[in-house]
């Protein structure tokens, strides 16, 4: 094990973005780090942490379901790594564990806060993805969300990302009649259709989304998860069945507008079709960890379930990672590794 260091670098939002944020709006600091850690707590060495689009919104001073970041204060996110030193009961030099100070190389806090995780059953990096926060909210938006049933019809925006590649996956497992998907490039396109096997895809720089979908799902869809918003969301609108169910993920179409972006302009067909659309917040089904773990674990080991994580190496690359998550460079899971 490396030698402790004196000084932690870490991430700070400097400036609260305007519209997309640039590099400008986040600084690298060295911090002080003590090799010993108060009582009950735990210092980490991170190796992997993530970076998400719900991150954008955190950037924004305004109150939401998660309280936004401080400006010239450390961010922070999902992490996993190594304890170098501990001060609490049950938790040893060498552990790996899972926990929310990401954004730099080193943690020092609570260890009540940490979950341990087995490096020899997934590599470190799937606790951040498909077996991690990403993971379990495509489960939950699915099959408890969205009341999913074999034989549904399913449409995912954002589908090759780390929420709608596994979305797409986990209704095909299930016996889904037809699953959907739309990505921004062609190359993702082929992903989604030839390794996640989704039965149809498009690329929604190609078209107006509707059509395409119109043409991917004559008969309509049951379900969709909705990743991205705006287009999106309309499009689905007007594809959904009667009864048919939408689970209102993500909108990362809007995260960076600067002014209102106008809602779906036909919601009147809401009332006539009868459909329920509702958001998730992955943290008030945690009832259904241990289901998620047990199922996804099986899935993965069997081979009916694969993943990608796009590995940004360097903590000094961080901003730059969640930057290019914005621009949709990632395919799977947007990782940033500390190990090189």
């Amino acid at each position: 094990m490396s030698e402790i260091p004196a000084v932690s670098r870490e991430w700070h939002l400097v400036a609260r973005p305007q519209g997309w944020p640039v590099a400008t709006d986040f600084a690298l600091r060295e911090v002080p780090l003590s090799a010993t850690p108060g009582a009950g707590r735990i210092l980490v060495r991170n190796l992997h942490m993530s970076v998400d689009p719900y991150m954008r919104g955190r950037m924004n001073d305004v109150k939401s379901y998660i309280p936004p970041f401080q400006l010239d204060a450390p961010m922070d996110g999902g992490a996993v790594g190594e304890v170098v030193a501990s001060a609490a009961e049950g938790f040893e030099v060498g552990d790996h564990v899972l926990h929310g100070l990401g954004w730099r190389e080193y943690a020092e806090f609570d260890a009540k806060h940490a979950v341990k995780v087995d490096a020899s059953l997934a590599p470190l990096s799937a606790y951040l993805g498909v077996l991690g926060m990403p993971g379990m909210t495509a489960y939950a938006g699915l099959f408890e969300v969205a009341s999913f049933k074999e034989g549904d019809s399913v449409f995912v925006s954002g589908a090759a990302g780390a929420v709608g590649s596994l979305v797409g996956q986990f209704a095909k497992i299930k016996g889904a009649s037809r699953v959907i998907g739309s990505a921004g490039s062609d190359e993702k396109v082929t992903t989604l259709t030839e390794k996640y096997g989704f039965d149809a895809a498009f690329n929604y720089k190609n078209g107006p989304v509707a059509e395409q979908l119109k043409e991917a799902a004559p008969e309509g869809i049951d379900v969709y998860f909705d990743n991205v918003g705006g287009d999106h969301l309309e499009a689905a609108i007007s594809s959904l069945k009667v009864h048919g169910r939408a689970t209102l993920c993500g909108a990362i179409a809007q995260y960076n507008a600067t002014e209102p972006t106008p809602g779906p302009r036909n919601l009147a067909l809401v009332i006539g079709k009868r459909l329920r659309l509702q958001g998730i917040l992955v943290g008030d089904h945690a009832g259904l960890q241990q289901q998620f773990v047990q199922d996804v674990a099986g899935w993965l080991r069997s081979g009916e379930l694969t993943y990608d994580e796009t590995v940004v190496e360097g903590v000094e690359n961080a901003a730059e990672a969640f930057l290019g998550l914005l621009r949709g460079d990632n395919t799977g899971k947007m990782i940033v590794s500390f190990t090189g």
